[in-house]
């Protein structure tokens, strides 16, 4: 587990989901959680408070699609593509 995944923000989830274009219910599939413990993490504010494998399986399913989360770039935190190369769909 990186220090990155224990520090997702609801708001990192909400992004990156919408940058891939995602439903809630696709993410939740491919992390293998519910659909309403997406929607709970989406809605806090800063920090998630969820078990460490939920946030580890939220991460991993969006690192699989191509999305790193960041927490040393600019301000505060963020996402990126993995390889700059790929385009939000292509990483999809």
């Amino acid at each position: 587990m990186s220090f990155t995944a224990l520090l997702l923000m609801g708001e990192q989830i909400r992004a990156g989901r919408a940058f891939l274009r995602l439903e809630q219910a696709e993410l939740a599939s491919a992390a293998g959680v519910s659909l309403e413990t997406i929607k709970r993490l989406e809605r806090m504010r800063g920090p998630v408070e969820a078990n460490t494998r939920t946030v580890a399986a939220v991460v991993q399913a969006f690192h699989q699609r191509g999305i790193v989360f960041d927490l040393r770039s600019g301000a505060g935190p963020g996402l990126r593509l993995a390889d700059p190369q790929l385009t939000p769909a292509a990483a999809a």
